[in-house]
């Protein structure tokens, strides 16, 4: 009798651990649902969503209604940043010779007037050479012309020593001007050459600020007035030069704001604006020039001359009413949101609401005139996608 009380004792242990075990898993099994949307649809009520409070909460959605958004019509367009003409400059030397001294690398800064490199040649010291016998014997000549002058006028010369002095004076004149020309292109200065002091080398300056985009020259290459040694590149002036279809030509004008991008950038958008646009239209391409400014607080030092970019045109703007493109859901190419219809102690309540669409422009969609969503509307604009789909 002990033994088999000892069993029913033990079996009501068991059965109680059971039914307690039971009881905890329904209780979470109904904790667990109760943390999912319940989509109730029938003849009555169908496509309405209810949630608990606690569900709204956990899930972190929001409300929200429709705003105005601007939305734009473009014409596409595409081109590269580049620069004035004025603000590139390729460098070579005005007189030959070989490359002495040269210590630039590409990107490197320079200024205007700064040595770029050095040239030798043994005919930069006959051309000085000619300058100064031409000086030294400009001064004699022109007070033998000046002499001749007076005498003629006196009778007491004949007109053809006259004519002798002048034709020598003014002939060795234009020799001394001219050869007074070539040391200033050889940034050498007429005034600091004398009998000794004679250079064989020139440097070759800079003729604009900016950043060293190519070098050609290497020392001791031998270097022809139509060598380029240098290019410079000056990007204090960036700009765009766009290309747009004939098509979209009339619609483009001055002044109208230009949105883009770089190639490898596209979610990062900058601004510029229409400057001017080219009256003519390229026989092959059939396309037009745009040139925009950028705007003057661009972040320019991300830029380069050369940059591709995608570019659009704002022609014209509209003001529409409009949600979060994640606030609509679309299913079989229909448009859905959900509309909250109520509020109260159980949970609030959504019906969804098939809308039509318009313009889409960053991360917000027109929402066409609709009589069941009204401008005071409360939309769910955040997680409905989960609750419309399933």
């Amino acid at each position: 009798m002990k033994h088999y009380k000892f069993k029913i004792q033990n079996l009501s242990k068991i059965t109680i651990v059971l039914i307690f075990s039971t009881f905890i898993t329904i209780s979470c099994t109904t904790k667990k649902e109760s943390n999912e949307p319940i989509l109730i649809e029938d003849n009555e009520i169908s496509g309405i969503v209810t949630l608990t409070h606690s569900q709204f909460l956990s899930s972190e959605m929001k409300l929200g209604s429709l705003s105005k958004q601007v939305f734009h019509n473009s014409v596409k367009a595409n081109g590269i940043i580049d620069v004035p003409p004025e603000n590139k400059a390729s460098v070579s030397a005005y007189f030959e010779g070989y490359v002495k001294e040269i210590n630039l690398l590409p990107g490197q800064e320079i200024i205007k007037g700064q040595v770029l490199f050095t040239l030798e040649n043994p005919n930069y010291i006959q051309i000085q050479e000619d300058f100064l016998v031409a000086k030294a014997r400009l001064g004699y000549l022109k007070s033998d012309y000046e002499r001749q002058k007076e005498l003629v006028k006196d009778n007491v010369t004949s007109q053809k020593n006259y004519l002798k002095a002048e034709s020598e004076y003014r002939a060795t004149l234009a020799i001394y001007e001219s050869l007074k020309k070539k040391l200033n292109l050889m940034n050498i200065s007429p005034d600091n050459i004398t009998e000794n002091f004679i250079r064989s080398t020139i440097n070759v300056v800079a003729p604009i600020s900016g950043n060293i985009t190519s070098v050609q020259a290497e020392k001791g290459m031998y270097l022809n007035p139509s060598d380029i040694a240098v290019t410079i590149t000056n990007t204090d002036h960036l700009h765009l030069e766009l290309s747009i279809f004939e098509t979209d030509f009339n619609q483009v004008e001055i002044g109208q704001e230009i949105q883009f991008s770089l190639q490898n950038q596209t979610n990062q958008f900058y601004n510029a604006k229409v400057y001017l646009i080219s009256k003519s239209i390229d026989a092959k391409k059939r396309t037009a020039n745009v040139h925009g400014h950028l705007y003057e607080n661009a972040e320019t030092n991300v830029f380069a001359p050369g940059m591709y970019v995608e570019a659009e045109i704002y022609t014209k703007t509209d003001s529409l009413y409009a949600l979060p493109n994640e606030a609509i859901v679309t299913l079989e190419n229909k448009h859905y949101v959900l509309l909250k219809t109520n509020q109260d102690a159980k949970g609030v309540y959504f019906e969804k609401q098939e809308i039509q669409i318009g313009k889409s422009s960053k991360g917000y969609t027109e929402i066409k005139k609709s009589e069941s969503i009204q401008e005071n509307s409360e939309l769910l604009i955040k997680g409905a996608f989960n609750l419309i789909a399933k």
